[in-house]
């Protein structure tokens, strides 16, 4: 059991838990990730770390409410205690002194880039930020990614705060006046693939980290499958970052839509049973 410290919604759809897990604390680095289960009847559900606390054997995670277990998630207080944290998984970002380095989040994206910026500035990396959201409501972490230090760039599609762009057209700004050695880029999948797609042409390095489908975080169920250079990875043991020049958006994106009908029908069903009614629409 993993003992909740604060849980609270800091956007209309957008969380943030604090919540012990010593082990991964003290061993987790910057791009890996947990899976977690509510309770023993829970979906396990893959979450970014986006900080920790060692000394304190706490994990500072970031979510989305969008379905039934987030929106448990959420409703979790102070006190309560999550069933399952399996973690660190993954392989962590490869981090170096690349020269120039500029990190891309975008909506709940920006929670995970926040790690890998800390550690590329401490890497001695010349660091440059831009975070991007829908509107001013769903960015999160500007303050603290401002403390790492390094320019910041914040944009907003509605332009209600910041900069009215697409991270690309921030991007493209700065690849145009100085050399940018790497770029980190995760987000919504049509972001990292505008972005891969901007790189490419200037032959820039580029990682995303890749949301699929995930279900064991072992890489037994094979949920997680990706194409990457025309060769079958799996995100959770090869991932969850992948060169974006080389993986194949399409496929991903028809693969995450898998079981986006099942998805709103369990929504459904935990609304109605939430309400204490039977049937639909009620």
């Amino acid at each position: 059991m993993h003992l909740i410290h604060s849980n609270e919604l800091i956007k209309p759809t957008l969380g943030r838990m604090v919540v012990e897990a010593p082990y991964v604390a003290k061993y987790r680095k910057a791009g890996q990730f947990i899976i977690l289960r509510i309770n023993e009847y829970g979906e396990r559900i893959p979450l970014t770390i986006a900080d920790s606390d060692p000394n304190a054997g706490t994990l500072t995670l970031f979510y989305q409410v969008v379905g039934k277990t987030t929106t448990d998630l959420a409703n979790m207080k102070k006190g309560q205690s999550l069933k399952d944290i399996a973690g660190p998984l993954g392989h962590p970002t490869d981090i170096r002194n690349y020269g120039t380095a500029v990190c891309i989040g975008g909506g709940i994206g920006i929670a995970p880039i926040f790690p890998i910026s800390k550690a590329m500035k401490a890497a001695g990396n010349k660091l440059i930020n831009i975070i991007g959201a829908r509107t001013k409501d769903l960015l999160i972490l500007e303050d603290e990614l401002r403390e790492i230090g390094g320019e910041m760039v914040v944009c907003t599609d509605d332009g209600s705060y910041g900069k009215k762009a697409f991270v690309t057209g921030a991007l493209e700004e700065i690849i145009k006046r100085e050399k940018v050695d790497i770029v980190v880029a995760i987000g919504p999948v049509p972001m990292m693939r505008a972005v891969s797609e901007m790189t490419r042409g200037y032959a820039i390095k580029t990682f995303v980290s890749l949301n699929s489908i995930m279900v064991d975080g072992t890489g037994m169920c094979g949920g997680c499958r990706v194409s990457v250079k025309g060769e079958k990875r799996f995100t959770c043991v090869d991932g969850p970052e992948f060169d974006g020049h080389e993986v194949d958006f399409g496929e991903l994106m028809a693969r995450l839509g898998t079981y986006r009908g099942e998805e709103a029908e369990s929504m459904e069903h935990h609304k109605c049973r939430l309400e204490g009614v039977t049937g639909h629409g009620k």
